[in-house]
């Protein structure tokens, strides 16, 4: 979808939501009508606004420079005109599209394995029309904006992104047995949320050299038993140690009827804790909290947008190429 496109889509979405309903009211009257189109995996704020992590270096020649409201603000947004240190010199000609991004700093995560690092947070905060070229200088207009626009940030063309299609798939399968393909960690997810939903951006430590693609589904996952952000430091309802449980009237030993079973055929072995009943089980034993797409793919990481979920996902989640 095109930066022109990018304004048009809420009404185009908003009718086409109407139109399921009043679909489902005209079919039970035995009407036919045509099937919609596939719809995008992501739309607007999601295809063009989502950032990304980068390990080459990125160009900072061209950039924002000046505003003609620079008197009254120091942040720009849609509508706003601004500067840009680039004119007729390197070819800027009226009409052009422009992508403004801002490079956050380099991603220190725990939530990796490629421990020489991933790069960069490079985030995307709009978009620009070019309206006036002088040869050093052009003057831009604020076409779309993800989040304020500041002098000093950097200008690129603009890069077209083609979304993912939805698909028609199965249920999510919660007891999915491991594909055997490319597993990361979903390491950050966009504004530096820690529990993420459905249409929420994230990114993972699968990128080019890890051959996913845009459109490669994945499992989001966490070993069984991980990924409780509030731990008890109780392991079990009652200890074996207390004692007091028993019928004062009708004792019938010194052990709690709450406390875990004993080991052994006649109970006379020692105390089977919960992690003690773990011990034997196979080691893959996993817990799948959702699906992802991918929308962009960089040298070492990759940028993509949550489908589906069957409860909250957790930044150190583990995910798996489908």
């Amino acid at each position: 979808m095109s930066f022109q496109n990018f304004f048009k889509k809420g009404a185009v979405l908003g009718f086409g939501i109407f139109c399921i309903g009043a679909s489902n009211a005209v079919a039970q009257q035995g009407i036919v009508i045509p099937q919609r189109a596939p719809m995008n995996v992501a739309e607007n704020n999601n295809l063009y606004c989502a950032g990304y992590v980068q390990k080459s270096a990125i160009d900072t020649t061209n950039k924002l420079v000046g505003a003609v409201e620079e008197q009254d603000r120091y942040n720009y947004s849609e509508g706003n005109l601004v500067y840009l240190n680039m004119g007729a010199s390197k070819g800027v000609r009226v009409g052009d599209m422009m992508s403004v991004v801002r490079p956050r700093g380099q991603v220190k995560t725990a939530w990796t394995r490629k421990n020489d690092g991933l790069g960069f947070y490079v985030q995307e905060v709009g978009a620009l029309e070019i309206i006036r070229v002088k040869a050093e200088v052009s003057v831009a207009r604020v076409k779309t904006s993800c989040d304020s626009i500041l002098l000093g940030d950097l200008v690129q063309p603009i890069q077209m992104r083609t979304s993912p299609l939805h698909q028609q798939r199965a249920a999510l399968d919660l007891f999915a047995d491991p594909s055997g393909k490319a597993m990361g960690r979903l390491f950050m997810a966009r504004d530096n949320q820690e529990i993420v939903t459905r249409d929420t951006i994230v990114y993972i430590d699968l990128g080019a050299e890890d051959n996913v693609q845009i459109g490669d589904y994945l499992t989001v996952f966490r070993p069984l038993g991980k990924g409780n952000l509030f731990i008890s430091d109780e392991d079990e309802s009652v200890s074996a140690r207390d004692s007091g449980y028993q019928s004062f009237e009708y004792r019938g030993g010194r052990f709690s009827n709450q406390a875990a079973r004993k080991s052994g055929d006649t109970a006379k072995g020692k105390v089977v804790t919960t992690e003690k009943a773990k011990e034997d089980r196979p080691s893959d034993l996993r817990k799948i909290v959702g699906e992802m797409v991918i929308l962009n793919v960089k040298e070492r990481t990759a940028t993509a947008v949550i489908t589906r979920t069957a409860q909250e996902i957790h930044t150190g989640d583990w995910v798996e190429v489908q």
